[in-house]
């Protein structure tokens, strides 16, 4: 007996969530970058993610879930995954733009839309994500090379959110948002000693408490939540094409919070990861919908 098709309603909820989470994260990183000479990216991420973990435990608690030694295992990767992710971006944006980080950190969703596609329509939208990508990148604007150590920091990052993306889905099937609390938990773990010893006391200033607050909501607790449930609700496949939105609101973030002006070659480009972007969406309406979270 076949599937029936999903209602336009439960297509665009994930959809919706996705929008809200890319937008608060690229809001975070433009505060994030601003604690940068106070405490440096491995300061920054440990706190932005130790106060993450705080407000997420107390609202979401998630120790009432109860999970198997394989749900934990799924935790646990997604978890160091997920700080991995952070720590790697972070430390790209030392000595990459924003906008090229956020597109080389791409290369890792985009990996799991192309591995996991089946039908040749799949790669007309990822070929037109791959080429708006190529134009947003901004090597003109830098008027000068690339930094490869910054590059290869932004690549990493894609190989954690790569990992992010398939670990997420396993560790959301049966807890959802509670496996969320509970992988930035493991990830607060995982990179807060590494910014211990590079920051030492400098992370117990006051005056960092806004800033830290402020990046761990819009950074880590509302949008990796959002994402969590978003996870549930899509194939991977479409999760990552939809993810191409990203490099296009870290532009956008750019212009508005950094006075970054965009050239007419950059807007083609979030034009073109956009209809890419609408394109994975109307094909998710024909597939199987996913498991839902539990409640």
């Amino acid at each position: 007996m076949s599937t029936p098709p999903r209602s336009l309603a439960t297509t665009l909820f994930p959809i919706g969530l996705l929008m809200i989470a890319m937008a608060s994260i690229q809001s975070g990183a433009s505060v994030a970058k601003s604690m940068f000479p106070l405490v440096g990216a491995q300061g920054t991420t440990t706190l932005r993610l130790v106060f993450a973990s705080i407000i997420m435990l107390l609202v979401l608690r998630p120790w009432r879930a109860r999970m198997n030694s394989s749900t934990w295992r799924s935790v646990i990767i997604y978890g160091m995954a997920l700080g991995g992710m952070n720590f790697l971006f972070y430390m790209s944006l030392r000595s990459v733009p924003l906008g090229v980080a956020v597109a080389l950190e791409f290369t890792g969703p985009l990996a799991v839309a192309i591995l996991a596609s089946r039908r040749a329509i799949d790669f007309v939208w990822i070929a037109l994500a791959i080429a708006g990508l190529l134009l947003l990148i901004p090597i003109g604007q830098t008027g000068s090379a690339i930094d490869l150590v910054g590059a290869g920091y932004a690549l990493g990052a894609g190989v954690c959110w790569a990992l992010y993306i398939l670990y997420g889905q396993k560790a959301g099937a049966e807890h959802g948002i509670q496996s969320a609390a509970l992988g930035v938990m493991v990830a607060a773990l995982f990179i807060a000693p590494i910014g211990i010893v590079h920051a030492g006391s400098a992370l117990l200033n006051p005056a960092l408490i806004p800033l830290a607050l402020g990046v761990a909501v819009l950074s880590t607790a509302l949008p990796y939540s959002l994402e969590m449930i978003a996870l549930t609700r899509m194939p991977a496949r479409t999760f990552g094409t939809l993810m191409s939105i990203e490099p296009a609101f870290g532009a956008l973030s750019g212009l508005l919070f950094l006075g970054e002006r965009l050239s007419m070659g950059q807007w083609l480009a979030i034009g073109a990861i956009i209809t890419a972007s609408v394109g994975a969406t109307l094909s998710m309406r024909k597939e199987t919908a996913p498991p839902l979270a539990a409640d």
